[in-house]
Parts: structure tokens; C-alpha cells; sequence
């Protein structure tokens, strides 16, 4: 095992410290926001029912992590964001958003406490540099220091029923006392992690932030300990298909800079009763002023068998064009294909008749529904 992956040659994508032992395992590849990744190992339904019905082993390293430390690390990440974290307890961690002056929705984020003078941000991988500029400017005038810790951790997710039973076999650490959403370090495998009852799948598991070095020997250890159920590798096809299913936002699809939280229905993430900085922060002055959406982000099930695709419209009885589909795909727990769609609010009830996707030419009936498409039995 190395303690790094072999560097890329120029303009190639990087890898991440897993990647050699992904190709001994025969995944196909893909470039993912400049990441060599690995898209699917075998069927990616297979995998997708393996995350749903036993469990899944994900590696999320592509993942942009920076670190704010200091007496005032909150309060500026109260100012650059649109969540309370100055009031976010340590050890907990929180789903936010970071919103351009206009309102506009820079990337979607979750944000972990880890002590009370740190936290840490975790961007999506097409946002990281973004983000990380972003907060640093942000944070100019705070007593914090914003730190880029993107090659400072490997992130490997175990997801799925089986997930907590699997992660216990090799930590000592209190899972049962782990809420969801909550964030502990701990010892997995014998290496030193940070715990995370986090997910993009729509079931219950973790999140391991590691040392790239531990990496591999951390991966091994799961899959040596999840052999008995059924555990296997994951790509990020089916954890699109797994994040589609449960209604979950995917940035550059549901969200963009052209969207709000409010136009996503996630206006829930926007405190407005922030008590540090005279409650003000980027952003804050477009969003109040926003209207009601015209459009509302619905679930779409097809009558037939054709697959939606972004960018794909939804139209009417009469033909007209009243949204947009942002997601798409066969769904392996419906067994039909779904979709995530901005349609105008008149035709956003669940139940709407007269919709349909025009799937190149073809008009193609769907019915409105609410999302999420599957929510897990707690």
C-alpha cells in the first residue's frame, strides 16, 4: 500500500488512494469533476439493490473538505452561508447551502462541528475550488483561518440495512449513540477516522473522513467484515439512482446558481433568525425579497417504459411546455422510470393528469408525484 496515489499526468484526472485497488477489482472508470472514479464495479443494479436490501461500500474521496478554525469560526460561517452554525452543537453536523449575493445556490454543503473552535465544510467535488474562495473571502474579516483540506482525507461511505452491524464488527466507538447526522472521531480498523451518521442514499450508514494512507487498509476491513451480508462495492451510477429515488438534490441538476433554496423547496435551510452578525449574511437580502416560485420541483413515475432525461420537457395535454425534467432514470425499487422535475405550480399536485415528458418528439405520459419516491423503514 502507498501513501498516495501515483500523480496524474497534466490535464488527466486525479485519482484518489483507492484507485489501483478499484481497477483490481475490475470497476469501470469514469472522469467526475476532474476525478478518475469509479462508476460501477458489475450491474449497477445490483448494486443499488445491494444498498438498498444488505449494504454498500462507496469511495466518496472525490469530496472537497475545508477546515475553519478560531474564536470566530462560526460567526463567519453564519455570514458566508445560509444555515445557524454558530449555534450548531460539537459533534453534530448540518445540511446547508452557500448562496451567491443574488440568491443564486453556489453548492449545497454539510457542515460538522468538530470541536467548539472547528468545523469542517464538506463541498461537492465540481464546487470545491469554488466553495473554498468563497469562504475564504468570506471569512476575511472574522478571526478564523480557512484551511484547504481537500488532499488531507480519503471518505469512504459503508450505506445500507446492514451498515451499522458491518461498522461495528471494527470500531469500538458507541454507533448506537451516533444520530443521524452527528460526526464523533473514533477508531475504525485501527485507524483514526471521523465517524459520520451521513449519507446520499436514502438509507441508514456512515461516513469514514480517514487519512489517505488508511484508506486501503480501512476499505479491506470493511470488506472483509461485511462479506457474511452480502456487502459489496458501489459506483456512483447507482448511488445517482439510489439519491434519485429518495428525492435528494444533486447540484448542476436540482440546484444551480439560477435556483434559490426557495425555488428547490429547501427553504427550511435558511435561517433568517440568526443572532451573530446582526443576523445578516451573503445572500440574505435577495432572499428575503424573493417571491413565491413559480415552479415547484415535483416527482415525475412513467406509464411507460421510456427513460427522462435532464433537460428533457414536461409538457401538458395541449402540448405546451410548463417545466423541465433535472433527473432521470430507471428506478430498480419502482421497477419503472422516475423523474425530478421544475413544473409550473398549476400542474404540481400529486395526481395532475395531462402531464407528460417529451422524450424526443413523444409525448410520453407521467404521473405527478410527491417526492421522495422511496423512504426507508426506521
Amino acid at each position: 500500500m502507498t501513501d498516495s496515489p501515483p500523480p496524474a499526468a497534466a490535464g488527466a484526472p486525479r485519482r484518489t488512494a483507492l484507485d489501483a485497488l478499484h481497477r483490481s477489482l475490475g470497476a469501470t472508470m469514469t472522469d467526475f469533476a476532474g476525478w478518475d472514479m469509479p462508476l460501477r464495479y458489475g450491474s449497477e443494479r445490483e448494486e443499488h439493490q445491494a444498498v438498498r436490501t444488505r449494504a454498500g461500500l462507496f469511495d466518496l474521496s472525490h469530496m472537497g473538505e475545508i477546515t475553519l478554525t478560531g474564536p470566530q469560526a462560526g460567526e463567519a460561517l453564519d455570514h458566508a452561508l445560509v444555515g445557524n452554525l454558530a449555534g450548531l452543537a460539537v459533534g453534530r453536523a448540518r445540511y446547508t447551502m452557500i448562496c451567491a449575493p443574488d440568491g443564486g445556490i453556489l453548492d449545497d454543503l454539510i457542515v460538522y462541528r468538530l470541536a467548539e473552535q472547528e468545523y469542517m465544510v464538506v463541498a461537492n467535488a465540481s464546487n470545491a475550488q469554488v466553495v473554498l474562495d468563497a469562504l475564504t473571502e468570506r471569512a476575511a474579516g472574522f478571526d478564523t483561518a480557512v484551511r484547504d483540506d481537500r488532499d488531507a482525507y480519503a471518505l469512504i461511505a459503508v450505506q445500507g440495512p446492514q451498515a451499522p452491524g458491518i461498522l461495528a464488527r471494527v470500531t469500538d466507538a458507541d454507533l448506537d449513540g451516533l444520530k443521524y447526522y452527528t460526526g464523533l472521531p473514533g477508531t475504525v480498523a485501527g485507524v483514526p477516522a471521523l465517524i459520520a451518521r451521513t449519507g446520499y442514499t436514502g438509507e441508514d450508514g456512515f461516513e469514514l473522513f480517514v487519512a489517505p494512507a488508511d484508506a486501503e487498509k480501512l476499505w479491506q476491513a470493511l470488506t472483509e467484515a461485511g462479506a457474511a451480508d452480502g456487502l459489496v462495492p458501489c459506483g456512483l451510477s447507482c448511488r445517482d439512482t439510489l439519491r434519485l429515488e429518495a428525492g435528494m438534490p444533486l447540484y448542476g441538476h436540482e440546484l444551480t446558481t439560477s435556483t434559490t433554496p426557495f425555488d428547490a423547496g429547501l427553504g427550511r435551510v435558511v435561517k433568517f433568525d440568526k443572532t451573530t452578525n446582526g443576523g445578516d449574511f451573503v445572500g440574505r437580502a435577495a432572499l428575503e425579497a424573493a417571491g413565491t416560485p413559480s415552479r415547484k420541483l415535483v416527482g415525475l413515475v412513467a406509464e411507460g417504459r421510456r427513460v427522462p432525461r435532464a433537460g428533457f420537457p414536461v409538457v401538458a395535454a395541449d402540448g405546451s411546455v410548463i417545466g423541465e425534467v433535472t433527473s432521470g432514470a430507471p428506478s430498480p425499487t419502482l421497477g419503472k422510470p422516475i423523474a425530478i422535475a421544475y413544473v409550473d405550480t398549476a400542474y404540481a399536485e400529486p395526481g395532475t393528469e395531462g402531464v407528460a415528458v417529451d422524450i424526443r418528439g413523444t409525448h410520453e405520459p407521467y404521473q405527478v408525484v410527491a417526492l421522495p419516491f422511496y423512504k426507508r423503514q426506521r
